[in-house]
């Protein structure tokens, strides 16, 4: 199944509509593109298993870029949007990409690395601009309008080499084989999606995150290939997502818990004036999501929502309905297929209920592009086919998987190992947070002692005496080692898009510059 099916079948359905523009594409004119951006990569020689990047937001030509991909056979670097124009040519050089197309409307960033690209990227052999023109970039669109749309003669199914977003490191490119598929006939994850979600053609999926990133970006090729109409957010908004659901009858959907918690403090007047019962699906994944806040969301739209948890790498993945999730709250789920195994410092694996690192047996076929050492560092130490994504958590005896948090951000004080999610779960909820990150600071006589820095909401007064109000808030819920012993305000906290928090940006502050309290 591709797109292509329903170019012939449906050609003037819409495939993606853009809530920010109000551009659409339909199915035929999306098919058409793909095919022209095929043979214009194949006349510059990039051939099955080549390397091309996109730096562009949720955009009509990002996800034709995308579909031209699928459809030859190349891997597609996408380079988030936000980024400056330094990152973006580390990226891109890293992956050695061969050609680079860059949305113009990105800003200051890409016309910096338009400038400076030979001095950046001096191994690109073509650059293009899309949308806007950038100096001495050729047009992407002018360029695809001279190519013929009818299919390339060597079609195959590409993929996109997504690179780590860096919250633990540098990022790093994750690279998985090349589908030996024939071009249209239906993967293992266009299967397995449309057995588990059961998408209509017609029916309406809402995109709310950055597609340059795994799961949104997945999703919407499965929902595409499957013909449904994406709805594609190029910025999230909460109200104007219920907004969306309402007017398109939504049918699915997919977030991040930030998403929720947004939609959730949205006055309840608000929330009122919408109406979600179209809604069906409610897949949420790329960050723990507190207990509460799933609670809440259920209670609102009912037992709807399906949680993912996994990551790029692809080394294993659990799932999670409402119904069980109700009877095991806070479990991120079991797995569909494989096994977990969870594993002390030594890499000796521990019974249910007890924490420690999780591994999956029996999907780690990936590699980080050019660090063939921090590709062995996901591997058991014993079991090479055992891969983790470097999570802390546990089993309980039914084999539901519970996440403490990564290990990279584990604060160990005076010998006792605290999560700062637990203490994040908690804070989330005050009605005066907007958003919370903890962690752990230098303590003289512990180690490390408990940070937590925090959003206020809006009208909220930062101070002397919110913090107070917030840490007797957190003791009353959590033991007090688990919680902040010192609290400080911020106007916003640094997110990615896809609502993962940056926390070694502000870690790495705090170690440098922070004053422990005694």
């Amino acid at each position: 199944m591709h797109i292509n099916h329903w170019a012939k079948a449906t050609p003037n359905a819409i495939a993606l509509r853009f809530m920010g523009s109000g551009e659409t594409l339909t199915f035929a004119e999306l098919d058409n593109a793909s095919n022209r951006g095929a043979h214009l990569l194949r006349g510059l020689g990039l051939n099955r298993g080549d390397t091309f990047a996109v730096w562009a937001p949720n955009s009509p030509g990002y996800l034709q870029t995308v579909m031209t991909m699928q459809r030859a056979g190349l891997y597609m670097v996408p380079i988030p949007a936000k980024l400056g124009a330094a990152e973006a040519a580390y990226i891109v050089n890293d992956a050695k990409a061969r050609i680079l197309i860059i949305d113009a409307t990105i800003g200051p960033a890409a016309a910096q690395l338009a400038r400076e690209v030979k001095g950046l990227c001096p191994q690109l052999e073509h650059c293009f601009a899309m949308r806007e023109d950038l100096p001495g970039f050729a047009h992407w669109e002018t360029e695809t309008a001279k190519m013929p749309d009818t299919p390339i003669a060597d079609q195959s199914t590409g993929l996109a080499m997504i690179y780590s977003s860096g919250t633990t490191g540098r990022p790093k490119g994750i690279q998985r084989p090349l589908s030996e598929q024939p071009f249209d006939e239906p993967d293992f994850y266009l299967q397995f999606h449309q057995k588990l979600y059961n998408p209509q053609p017609g029916t309406v999926f809402i995109a709310t995150a950055p597609l340059y990133h795994t799961g949104p970006l997945n999703f919407v090729i499965a929902e595409l290939k499957l013909g449904a109409t994406v709805v594609v957010f190029e910025k999230f908004d909460p109200e104007k997502t219920l907004a969306a659901i309402e007017t398109y009858q939504a049918q699915r959907g997919q977030f991040v818990p930030t998403m929720f918690t947004r939609m959730l403090k949205l006055p309840d007047e608000v929330r009122a004036k919408y109406n979600v019962s179209s809604m069906r699906l409610a897949l949420h994944s790329a960050a723990p999501c507190p207990v509460d806040v799933k609670r809440a969301m259920i209670e609102w739209w009912g037992p709807i929502l399906f949680e993912i948890y996994g990551g790029s790498e692809n080394v294993g993945s659990t799932m999670i309905n409402s119904h069980e999730w109700l009877r095991k709250p806070g479990s991120v789920g079991r797995l569909m297929q494989g096994k977990i195994h969870v594993c002390d410092e030594t890499g000796t694996e521990v019974p249910p209920h007890t924490t420690g690192l999780v591994y999956f047996e029996g999907n780690a076929d990936f590699k980080y592009l050019n660090d063939d050492q921090k590709t062995r560092d996901t591997r058991h130490p014993t079991f090479a086919n055992w891969a983790t994504f470097g999570d802390i958590g546990h089993v309980d005896e039914d084999g539901y998987l519970f996440l403490t948090d990564r290990r990279a951000f584990m604060i160990i004080a005076g010998g006792v190992n605290i999560y700062p999610q637990e203490a994040e779960n908690v804070l989330t909820m005050h009605p005066d947070v907007a958003d919370v990150a903890v962690f752990g600071i230098p303590d003289p006589d512990m180690g490390e002692q408990v940070k937590a820095v925090v959003q206020p909401a809006v009208g909220s007064k930062a101070g002397p005496q919110l913090e107070a109000e917030l840490i007797a808030y957190c003791r009353k819920h959590l033991a007090s080692l688990k919680c902040p012993k010192s609290i400080d305000f911020e106007p916003e906290l640094p997110r990615d898009p896809t609502g993962k928090m940056l926390k070694k940006q502000l870690r790495e502050r705090y170690w440098k510059t922070a004053e422990p309290v005694s």
